[in-house]
């Protein structure tokens, strides 16, 4: 429908854009239709098939303990009380986490420790298989 005044008289040169419009507005319906959503959302950590060999309940908390052994020496280390060596730590993870579903560690030390100590022992867990590790607080004493 195009719009004309009555003092015009003949022919009109103006393009009649109703029908366009119409065209647009119903490819655009089209186009929302089918095209697909994109929901974005978070992520889940979905369940993955476990192996026969792999035990369904983990045997219990892993703890990784740094004692400060002095000033210029490495910290000692113990896993679940039980005192392991530097350089058996990585083996000694390693076969604790083979079974395992969930490998998730933690780690503690005392506040005197040097954070490159700490960042090896990082190191060392995800070498050894470890997925998480989770930091503790040390247990402080209050001194009266």
């Amino acid at each position: 429908m195009s719009m004309t005044l009555e003092s015009r008289k003949g022919v009109s040169s103006e393009m009649n854009v109703t029908p366009l419009i119409d065209v647009l507005l119903v490819l655009l319906i089209i186009f929302m239709v089918l095209l697909p959503h994109h929901y974005f959302g978070e992520n889940a950590d979905i369940p993955q098939q476990t192996s026969e060999h792999a035990t369904t309940s983990p045997e219990g908390t892993v703890v990784i303990e740094m004692i400060d052994a002095g000033e210029d020496q490495r910290p000692l280390l113990k896993i679940n009380q039980e005192r392991v060596a530097w350089e058996q730590l990585e083996k000694r993870l390693h076969d604790i986490y083979q079974l395992r579903i969930e490998k998730v560690a933690f780690l503690k030390g005392d506040p005197e420790i040097h954070f490159e100590n700490v960042a090896d022992v990082l190191d060392i867990t995800h070498r050894a298989g470890v997925d998480r590790v989770g930091l503790m607080d040390s247990d402080q004493k209050s001194k009266p």
